[in-house]
């Protein structure tokens, strides 16, 4: 079983051959990224603008779709996040004989050597990556239409994602595969609670989906950290111009996030001091929450 997994998943002559051109892989030019961007952000504010206008108070019935869109997230996720897994310990396995003494894997995973081509195994689940980025556009429709909730965050938020993704494979940035492998397994726990509470089963009591996301970002704020350290010391990594803005991207994020929890614990403190017996008395709105008791200006990733 292992054996047939291992082979679909790394060894099939289409992920061991992928490269990433512009002729050949589907999404691959900037006209592309470009022009599915700017649809996405206009049927997004059509489509929200459409609802306001019929005045639509309660929220459109979407029966199971949002609970199947949240099942098939997670189950691309896994398979991602082990596709990676797999690729890359069959890509390191077959190439440290190349920068053995310069480098250990961990440094590799960080750093890619300058001149690094976006080919094989790891870049062929990094493509699949990016044409997941897509699937994951469809959340912010079932938002639109469930409680009529639309902020510019979420739509330039899902936006620089897609734009990210795509950087990483255009200039074959590093960090990636650590990136992919974090954010891909968040996505995998995120979108499996979503697909649990969607079908009526009982939610955690705490912020589950808020704690997954800061988990991420610390990973991502070390990873980035570790980057920055090899590229000085190791002679340059590959795409650090790219990487420069995917950590200029994770640092507003950190920043909104931080910044929501210091404004939710001083509201709490402020309860309690109130004598409301330490239960929060602000409404989901005035906390910056969707339906599902999420943060609005939080990535989907997320990272």
């Amino acid at each position: 079983m292992i054996n047939k997994l291992s082979y679909w998943l790394t060894e099939h002559p289409t992920i061991v051959g992928f490269r990433w051109n512009h002729s050949q892989s589907w999404g691959s030019t900037w006209s592309f990224l470009i022009t599915s961007i700017i649809s996405y952000i206009t049927l997004s504010i059509f489509l929200h603008l459409v609802l306001t206008l019929f005045r639509r108070q309660k929220p459109v019935p979407l029966g199971p779709i949002p609970a199947i869109h949240s099942l098939i997230m997670a189950l691309i996720s896994i398979t991602i996040f082990i596709g990676i897994l797999f690729s890359t310990a069959a890509e390191i396995r077959e190439t440290r004989w190349f920068w053995n003494r310069s480098k250990t894997p961990f440094q590799w995973l960080l750093c890619f050597p300058l001149g690094t081509r976006p080919s094989g195994r790891v870049f062929f689940w990094s493509y699949v990556f990016y044409l997941s980025r897509f699937l994951h556009l469809f959340r912010t429709f079932l938002t639109i239409l469930r409680n009529r909730k639309l902020t510019f965050f979420r739509l330039f938020n899902q936006s620089i994602l897609i734009c990210m993704s795509f950087l990483w494979l255009e200039f074959s940035q590093s960090f990636q595969v650590m990136a992919i492998l974090s954010t891909s397994l968040v996505y995998s726990v995120v979108y499996g609670y979503r697909f649990w509470t969607g079908i009526g089963l009982r939610s955690a009591c705490f912020p589950f989906v808020v704690n997954c996301q800061m988990f991420l970002l610390g990973c991502n704020l070390v990873f980035h950290v570790g980057v920055l350290l090899l590229h000085f010391m190791k002679g340059g990594c590959q795409g650090i111009g790219a990487w420069l803005f995917n950590s200029v991207l994770n640092g507003a994020i950190l920043y909104l996030i931080l910044n929501f929890y210091v404004k939710t614990h001083l509201k709490k403190r402020r309860s309690d001091g109130g004598g409301s017996g330490g239960r929060v008395q602000s409404s989901p709105t005035n906390l910056g929450l969707d339906v599902n008791g999420e943060i609005e200006m939080i990535k989907e990733k997320d990272v």
